[in-house]
């Protein structure tokens, strides 16, 4: 076999965790009502989690499925957000139950997190709470057409997210408006927010601790979620180091393989 190459090592490598060690579980059950948490990011379908709190459509479809013909679900969000398809699916999942659905974004519903946020048919942001939209990105090895491909791809699946935000706009809001903050990240603080989609303002509340290192990647990320308590995890510096650290995590699936 190929002797694969080795990156430099920012960060001791998580150690993977089962994948029945979920914190998407349904919470204060009751005949009419129940709570559902996504507070981690948003993570593909795998057999293991590199951190417990990473939210798969498969967690969303178990936690669904126990709730199942209640008229009201509750879904509180602090995610950093993740990937794609996953956030789409679970979007696609959520909006499909019939109870009447309302999101709480506690600290931050950043990139996919944020599409997922608007499947709420009431969505509440505290005035200190964010909202972030951005562009689509990945990372991509290949010739020149595969990256002219990739850019197409990245490109077509930018709509597919927009049409989601252009779904949830508040009557009379400027759909190109949106269209141009989502090519430059933008922060969206509750306030801002409700005055592009459908959502409902409350009070400040205390900031819930968010994932630092999936927050470091982004380029404008607000400083009081960057300080925010959380639990002790290393932070990637720059965009850079992050890419690194998600390199490092594939060459460990990898190696998980040929074990």
């Amino acid at each position: 076999m190929k002797k694969r190459n080795k990156y430099p090592v920012y960060m001791a490598p998580r150690v993977p965790v089962a994948k029945s060690s979920s914190l998407m579980t349904v919470k204060n059950l009751t005949q009419d009502s129940a709570d559902l948490y996504i507070y981690g990011e948003i993570v593909d379908n795998t057999e293991w989690k590199w951190d417990e709190s990473d939210v798969m459509p498969d967690d969303v479809l178990k936690a669904l499925n126990q709730v199942n013909g209640l008229k009201n679900l509750n879904i509180y969000i602090n995610s950093p957000g993740g990937s794609v398809f996953a956030g789409l699916a679970i979007y696609n999942m959520l909006k499909r139950n019939s109870a009447y659905k309302t999101v709480y974004v506690d600290g931050v519903a950043a990139s996919m997190a944020s599409v997922i946020a608007l499947v709420g048919d009431k969505v509440i942001i505290p005035t200190n709470a964010f909202l972030m939209i951005h562009k689509p990105w990945t990372i991509a090895i290949g010739d020149s057409n595969d990256f002219r491909k990739v850019a197409d791809d990245l490109e077509a699946i930018e709509e597919g997210v927009l049409n989601v935000y252009k779904d949830n706009m508040k009557e009379g809001a400027d759909f190109e408006e949106v269209r141009k903050m989502v090519q430059v990240e933008t922060w969206l603080t509750g306030d801002k927010a409700a005055e592009y989609f459908n959502i409902e303002v409350s009070e400040p509340v205390t900031m819930a601790a968010c994932q630092k290192e999936a927050l470091s990647l982004y380029d404008k990320t607000p400083e009081e979620l960057i300080k925010s308590k959380t639990v002790d995890a290393p932070v990637a510096k720059d965009k850079d180091e992050f890419l690194d650290i998600e390199l490092i995590k594939m060459q460990n699936e990898l190696d998980l393989l040929t074990i």
